[in-house]
């Protein structure tokens, strides 16, 4: 990238990785495109997507059967993990969703809950992209529902 707005350059690649995959992209294209994108925010420092696609990039090994974390998680990285309320987001999102997707019902109710602690502190909750993100938490509520028998998750 020449010239442009970076951080919108960012949130756009950020966001199409994501549809890229709900829109049925072949898996391994998927894996590609985001390794690129990973390359492109740690050329740029910027961090916080580059921990973001991470996150994401792990789903996507899960589903083409590759059971590895992303490489080289820095100190700096694990922080922005623990501590940026958007970035929490997304990793339990997308670990609530791989654990749904594999019918792994105690996971997917941690993950679930965790997402659900921290989804109201975090700005992005806003964007259109997010309702990828609403619509599958409603998946997998009314899961956990079904299968707990628990009010609470009716109520979600």
């Amino acid at each position: 990238m020449a010239s442009g707005d970076i951080m919108q350059a960012a949130v756009n690649i950020v966001i199409d990785n994501g549809i890229f995959l709900f829109a049925g992209v072949n898996l391994q294209m998927v894996r590609d495109k985001c390794a690129e994108s990973i390359n492109f925010m740690y050329e740029r420092k910027m961090l916080i997507f580059m921990t973001q696609l991470k996150c994401f990039q792990h789903s996507v090994f899960k589903l083409i059967g590759i059971d590895e974390k992303p490489k080289d998680v820095s100190a700096e990285e694990a922080k922005i993990l623990a501590t940026n309320s958007s970035v929490k987001v997304t990793y339990n999102y997308q670990k609530a969703y791989i654990s749904f997707m594999f019918r792994l019902y105690d996971d997917s109710k941690d993950y679930a809950e965790k997402y659900l602690d921290c989804i109201g502190n975090t700005w992005p909750n806003l964007f259109a992209a997010h309702a990828f993100q609403a619509f599958h938490m409603g998946l997998i509520s009314f899961w956990l529902a079904r299968k707990s028998r628990e009010q609470r998750w009716y109520e979600r």
